[in-house]
């Protein structure tokens, strides 16, 4: 018997997006085929692969223990595909956010050759990232990991960005070139931008539980210069990463935060089977500019802390 790729792709979409209507969307094909491309492959293996569920489509023991396999034959045929039709395509690299950190990195790789194409993308973080990521539509995702990884993904670290507090020209603090974290203590750092389920929000609870401080992420988030502003003109405290490309507003003044200093961890993920030319270079450059945490005198989570070392015992 031949399996039939297009249904095993429908399989694939519906397990990820767990519905058969946005698997449509996504295969830009009728919901009515998505379901006939189901039924075949039901069909053909001769079992039953998903359940209705109040969530939406929910797999059987039989469609988990197919998954692996569904998943790395539309890889593989993708990256089949992607040979002949792609061969010269730009990388695609996942920076989160144009104003971090992330872009200098990927400027600076891109500097290194002539003949280098990139295509610079954003997202919501670790949580769109293993999608495109396993999906190929992009080929590497600058994030903060947290959480269990899929098999098929492999991350190194990137840099560790050091947190910056964001206070108006007029707060008591601004005249200080830094500020130890225990001076914060019992503060309210207001981040509009923490979205929930997000890998920075996570972080900056942990900071906040680790500190005694309170972060409050209501919103709206009406974009990096609305932020600035609304600190200029009040007494609202707000926390940055160093290489952070704010929006330049006279009222406001960045302090780094020390004592212990707490560092941002963004690590570069991708697809261990993604074959594209230039991702293995994109990995190393990142590697080799990688500086290890201080444990002396930075300050992470201990989850963050614990993957570090079992990442250094363990390879990429």
């Amino acid at each position: 018997m031949d399996l039939d790729l297009g249904t095993v792709r429908a399989f694939v979409a519906v397990t990820e997006d767990h519905s058969f209507s946005e698997a449509a969307t996504r295969l830009e094909i009728s919901q009515q085929a998505v379901s006939k491309r189901i039924a075949k492959l039901e069909s053909d293996l001769g079992v039953r692969l998903f359940y209705r569920s109040r969530n939406g489509a929910a797999l059987t023991e039989d469609g988990r223990a197919f998954l692996h396999y569904a998943r790395s034959l539309v890889g593989l045929a993708d990256q089949a595909l992607g040979v002949l039709r792609g061969r010269f395509r730009p990388l695609r690299v996942d920076v989160l956010d144009t104003r971090l950190a992330s872009v200098e990195l990927v400027r600076a790789f891109h500097s290194t050759a002539e003949d280098l194409h990139i295509d610079v993308t954003t997202s919501n973080g670790l949580r769109s990232a293993r999608g495109t990521l396993t999906r190929g539509s992009v080929d590497a995702a600058f994030v903060r990991v947290s959480g269990t990884l899929e098999e098929d993904l492999r991350y190194v670290p990137a840099y560790f960005d050091p947190v910056h507090l964001l206070i108006s020209r007029d707060h008591p603090l601004a005249d200080r070139r830094a500020v130890e974290v225990s001076r914060l203590s019992g503060s309210t750092v207001w981040m509009p931008g923490n979205a929930p389920g997000s890998e920075w929000a996570e972080f900056y609870g942990l900071l906040g539980a680790a500190f005694d401080l309170r972060i409050d992420a209501t919103g709206p988030d009406f974009g990096w210069e609305h932020f600035v502003a609304d600190i200029a003109s009040g007494e609202r405290l707000g926390f940055v990463g160093e290489g952070c490309r704010l929006p330049w507003h006279a009222g406001v003044v960045q302090i780094p935060v020390v004592d212990p200093v707490p560092v941002y961890p963004c690590s570069l993920l991708y697809h261990r089977q993604n074959h594209h030319p230039v991702l293995a270079s994109l990995v190393d450059f990142v590697s080799e500019r990688f500086r290890p945490l201080d444990p002396r005198r930075q300050w992470v989570p201990d989850a963050d802390r614990a993957a570090l070392a079992a990442l250094a015992a363990g390879g990429r």
